[in-house]
């Protein structure tokens, strides 16, 4: 706010004092804007876990499919009886399906290729390492 003081000027001067008074207005705040925006999530696409690298020496896996392809190792028996492994072409169980075997009694190796069934009893864990 602001004050002024002066004298009228014109023609007939009274000698009376005229004051002129400014104000300034005070702005009312701008109003806050709220903005939204809706967002869908979409979910994360899971992948079905791939063949696995390590699995227990009991069964008969399917290379590709159950495990993946590569050079295997066990540190061998799980008992007493010895651990023995079967690289076999199809799962018939037929003689001349076996491409390789092998009774083992301290660890061993097998490599593995895709497409192949390998039979395995009686080993540790074996893990692949190739």
């Amino acid at each position: 706010m602001g004050v002024g003081i002066g004298t009228s000027s014109g023609s007939a001067d009274t000698g009376e004092a005229t004051a002129t008074v400014t104000e300034t207005a005070e702005a009312e705040p701008a109003p806050t804007v709220t903005e939204t925006e809706t967002v869908t999530a979409k979910p994360k696409k899971t992948e079905k876990p791939g063949p696995a690298t390590r699995f227990f020496g009991e069964g008969e896996y399917l290379v590709g499919e159950d495990i993946k392809p590569g050079t295997y190792k066990t540190a061998g028996a799980g008992g007493e009886f010895g651990c023995h492994w079967e690289r076999a072409k199809d799962a018939s169980g037929e003689f001349d399906s076996i491409i390789a075997n092998n009774n083992l009694d301290g660890q061993g190796r097998v490599t593995l290729n895709n497409g192949e069934y390998l039979k395995t009893n009686r080993c540790q864990e074996w893990k692949r390492v190739g």
